[in-house]
């Protein structure tokens, strides 16, 4: 067994581990979700808590971990007697990404259920997990489906396992510990909330923070079990601490001025539901119980509110997660109790650890989205061809743009496609492990075989090749690629701020429903990939935000770009189909490198028509690969020319104006992106 990195042993990261251990003394604060960059020792300070964590009493030969001194009446290997039990430490158990359903709640044998009645069942990774911590790395990647499930286990405190009627439930109180880089795309807010605390974390940037990270990483290398040994002691000093802070925890008088800073606080951050007073509540006693008094101070509700707010109250996945720190602590002098009115982070009895000045939850995330805005929040003007990037307008629902067909890609909530999840519309014989039992079409195989196998009970003779996997139809996540004229001809300030508006309640629509996101840009003399597909919307809003305009127009560039890029994605991910969403008046200019990368040379003026044939040459490179593409017209003006329509055609997809995208517009919610690609439906 590998010896895993000692706790306290991790250089800095005061947050994090402050967080963890808070769970550790309490579990009902509700676990912790660790936001940050990669490299940041996330995984490794989670891996290392197991070790810190007291041991705890099972039903011995019991597989879902039943508590001796109160067993659980439902369990599959019960029923259990009350009493003796043995010891064995918490269990730490890791969901990957890419588990299936059965691995996560456990199987049925369907075979033994049908023919013999029993429910011979083999529990997953929510029961190993019961009474000690699931671990989720990259937990913004699971599957929605499996998100599901960890929400109604962690809402009901047990799993339950139905397959055609035979059902199986056990308990399942686990305390859930998240790491997620945020680059990569965001949680479902559902998910969020049920983490009681959220950190965020960052590399150091003091070269000798960092020199001793190297250092003990290189000694725990070469030597784990040496390293560990060196760090005995500590480890001990800190078990010890978290027993007395349990025994502890039950004595800590949670007062009434305390309650109303803390409902105070959630009140004035606009917190949604209870779920956020409850668990400030909880970690505020877990920090005095921590520091081992008995009293809540000013102190405990800070430093429990900076810990379990910042993640409840973005509005939007384009909000910046953090506090403002000056507001909290002016509500908290204005609700402060008699006595308790000093919310000084050093006052008596040590607190719980505030944050670092530097490595605070709100980090530089709070203007990252806003680098245009000058004095009074107006945009600053900008001199010469190029103008500064506008402020978007406010986004708005947008309708529906699907894929036509049915796919198979990664599951989401935009397009058709044959999933695990999902309507059923007929039976298969089974690929692999049964997953989803046909029972209707499974007894129709078997029953012209019962009597030459000899029936002679109550029961059906099933054989494997009976079996039938109910097919299903559900919704997958498509990549969305925004391919974004920023010339000249685009760069009236309130005509690109609706036409940015436009493009982020897109993005909007995207990260609810799963999709990945690209943004090619072209203006000037060329076209460039602002951000290559990513799961992260944020990152391309960003991008959004911060995009300036002016120039010449080089369609063709910007087409052919956004063609290089799908190319290389299907490479890497054949099953998930793109949806090309092209923003332009379809105006277009020479470009040399445009007519270069089409095999055309020579050329007529900018604003002539090689440049518009050039662009519609590019654009049936789209269609002749049955690309689904959508055009959104953002030509203003009395005289309209109707090139982004020409250029729909072309594409073989459809043009919508800003005004039609809007999801209550005349023309319906829905729309499939129809053309070439509606021929090759399957």
């Amino acid at each position: 067994m590998t010896t895993p990195f000692p706790f306290s042993a991790v250089v800095g990261q005061d947050d994090l581990r402050l967080a963890l251990l808070l769970n550790a003394v309490s579990p009902a604060v509700g676990g912790v979700l660790v936001r940050g960059e990669k490299g940041t020792a996330k995984s490794t300070a989670v891996r290392a808590l197991s070790a810190l964590l007291p041991h705890v009493a099972v039903v011995p030969g019991c597989r879902f971990s039943c508590d001796p001194a109160s067993p659980d009446p439902a369990c599959p290997d019960g029923p259990h007697e009350a009493g003796g039990g043995t010891g064995r430490p918490a269990r730490m158990v890791e969901l990957p990404v890419g588990a299936s359903e059965d691995r996560l709640v456990g199987a049925l044998d369907i075979e033994r259920a049908l023919a013999e009645g029993v429910k011979a069942f083999e529990p997953g990774l929510l029961a190993d997990a019961h009474r000690g911590i699931l671990y989720v790395d990259e937990v913004n990647l699971l599957h929605d489906h499996l998100v599901d499930l960890l929400l109604d286990a962690a809402a009901m405190g047990a799993s339950y396992v139905e397959r055609e009627g035979v059902s199986v439930r056990h308990a399942a109180r686990f305390l859930l510990v998240g790491t997620m880089n945020p680059e990569e795309g965001e949680l479902r807010p559902q998910l969020l909330d049920r983490f009681g605390l959220t950190v965020e974390v960052a590399a150091s940037r003091e070269p000798d923070q960092r020199v001793e990270v190297v250092r003990r990483r290189l000694a725990y290398d070469d030597d784990p079990a040496g390293f560990a040994a060196r760090w005995a002691e500590e480890e001990a000093a800190v078990r010890q601490r978290i027993v007395a802070a349990r025994e502890l925890l039950p004595q800590v008088r949670l007062d009434d001025g305390a309650l109303r800073q803390i409902a105070a606080t959630c009140a004035a951050f606009e917190v949604d539901g209870m779920r956020a007073d409850i668990v400030m509540a909880r970690t505020a006693s877990a920090l005095a119980a921590w520091a081992g008094r008995t009293d809540v101070l000013a102190e405990d509700v800070r430093q429990a509110a900076l810990l379990a707010l910042p993640h409840r109250r973005r509005r939007n996945p384009f909000d910046a997660p953090g506090l403002d720190e000056d507001k909290l602590d002016e509500t908290l002098e204005e609700y402060a109790g008699d006595g308790d009115d000093d919310p000084d982070p050093d006052g008596p009895g040590g607190g719980g650890g505030q944050p670092a000045p530097d490595g605070g939850p709100q980090g530089d995330g709070g203007s990252a989205a806003q680098p245009e805005a000058g004095e009074g929040g107006q945009p600053q003007p900008s001199g010469g061809q190029e103008q500064s990037a506008v402020r978007a307008a406010e986004p708005f629902r947008t309708k529906v743009l699907s894929v036509p067909g049915i796919g198979e890609g990664a599951a989401g909530r935009r397009s058709r496609a044959r999933t695990e999840q999902g309507r059923t519309t007929g039976a298969r014989r089974p690929r692999g492990t049964l997953t989803k039992l046909h029972l209707a079409a499974t007894v129709q195989a078997a029953a012209p075989h019962q009597r030459a196998r000899g029936r002679s009970g109550p029961g059906l003779v099933i054989r494997r090749d009976d079996l039938r996997q109910a097919a299903r139809e559900g919704r997958e996540g498509n990549l969305v690629l925004f391919v974004v004229d920023a010339s000249g001809s685009m760069a009236a300030r309130q005509r690109m701020s609706a036409v940015k508006g436009a493009v982020l309640s897109l993005l909007l629509d995207a990260y609810q429903r799963r999709d990945k996101v690209g943004l090619v840009t072209f203006r000037g003399s060329g076209a460039e990939v602002a951000l290559p597909p990513t799961s992260s919307v944020d990152a391309a809003a960003a991008r959004l935000q911060s995009l300036p305009t002016g120039g010449r127009t080089p369609l063709a560039a910007g087409l052919l770009k956004a063609h290089e890029v799908l190319r290389v994605e299907r490479l890497r991910d054949p099953a998930r189909r793109a949806l090309v969403v092209v923003v332009t008046d379809g105006r277009a200019t020479g470009n040399g490198a445009a007519r270069s990368a089409s095999g055309q040379g020579g050329g007529r003026a900018a604003g002539g028509t090689e440049p518009v044939a050039l662009a519609g040459r590019a654009a049936r490179l789209f269609a002749a690969e049955g690309t689904a593409s959508v055009v959104v017209d953002c030509e203003s003006g009395p005289v309209r020319l109707g090139l982004a329509g020409q250029l729909a055609g072309e594409l073989g997809g459809t043009a919508v104006t800003l005004d039609e995208l809007r999801a209550d517009s005349i023309a319906g919610l829905v729309r499939d992106v129809r053309g070439t690609t509606s021929r090759r439906a399957a």
